[in-house]
């Protein structure tokens, strides 16, 4: 169905790069308001620059560690004090790590889950009378193909996407009829810095020809755009190919694949998309 990209403000986290810079710029270039959360301010700053020069939108930036729990209070609290209204929210921030559980700091599981699962939550709930409010906007969820799948050296951010996907299907049905859009996009591996950090055992997972930041980004425009959208979409052919194939494997067969594919004794070198 048409959308308004004019009538809305969208609070859109993890902007400063990868696939939450692509909508940034994407939504900007449609005309949509924006208030763009992430950590690194320095880089939130630069991409609001060069929204603010090649769109003319409002930018409104809001640097916060999401892995904070505090964090979804203060944005709603800075928010109102700006006096934008949200009408639409993209949880796209995520961090994740590529080792065996065991070998894990703590402190890092306890991020990962904090980033990729509570802060999103907390954070539809803060604006949730606000979106409901406006009638015309969406929420936009990143899960991703690892939600799918068991994911050994991933466990804990495989398991908070498929988090992402259960909390996704129950809001698109339990808003159905508000006037607010709700889905997930489901990405699997994309060319963007998410592995930066995770030492050189994560080259596995850049191995073969990537996505682009920009085609989630299209897939996700694209299903907003439809008619009556479903509460998942599958970026990529062959990633939807992999979904199909989940469904007729059996979790203790899915479990040991995807362990074979994430061994580092793989390690094949990374490859840029295209």
């Amino acid at each position: 169905m048409p959308v308004d990209y004019r009538s809305q403000t969208v609070l859109l986290t993890g902007a400063s790069s990868g696939i939450g810079a692509a909508f940034a710029r994407a939504l900007a270039v449609r005309g949509a308001n924006l208030v763009l959360v992430a950590r690194r301010a320095d880089r939130l700053a630069s991409i609001a620059d060069e929204l603010r020069r090649t769109a003319d939108v409002r930018i409104e930036v809001v640097p916060t560690d999401l892995s904070s729990p505090a964090a979804p209070t203060e944005i709603r609290r800075v928010v109102a004090d700006r006096g934008v209204e949200v009408t639409s929210l993209i949880n796209n921030a995520a961090i994740g790590s590529f080792a065996l559980f065991a070998d894990v700091d703590p402190s890092q599981s306890t991020a990962e889950v904090a980033v990729d699962v509570m802060a999103p939550v907390a954070l539809t709930a803060a604006f949730m009378p606000q979106l409901t409010g406006a009638g015309n906007g969406f929420i936009i969820n990143l899960a991703s193909v690892s939600a799918y799948f068991p994911s050994p050296r991933m466990a804990v951010y495989s398991a908070a996407k498929a988090f992402m996907l259960s909390f996704t299907e129950s809001l698109w049905t339990e808003l159905r009829g508000t006037g607010l859009t709700v889905f997930a996009v489901a990405p699997g591996a994309t060319g963007t810095d998410f592995t930066a950090g995770m030492g050189p055992d994560a080259a596995v997972l850049t191995a073969g020809k990537l996505r682009a930041a920009e085609d989630v980004v299209a897939t996700a425009l694209r299903h907003l755009e439809r008619r009556d959208p479903g509460p998942i979409v599958v970026d990529g052919g062959g990633n939807r190919l992999g979904v199909l194939v989940s469904r007729f494997v059996s979790r203790r067969r899915a479990a040991l694949m995807m362990a074979r594919v994430f061994d580092p004794a793989r390690r094949p070198p990374s490859r840029t998309p295209g």
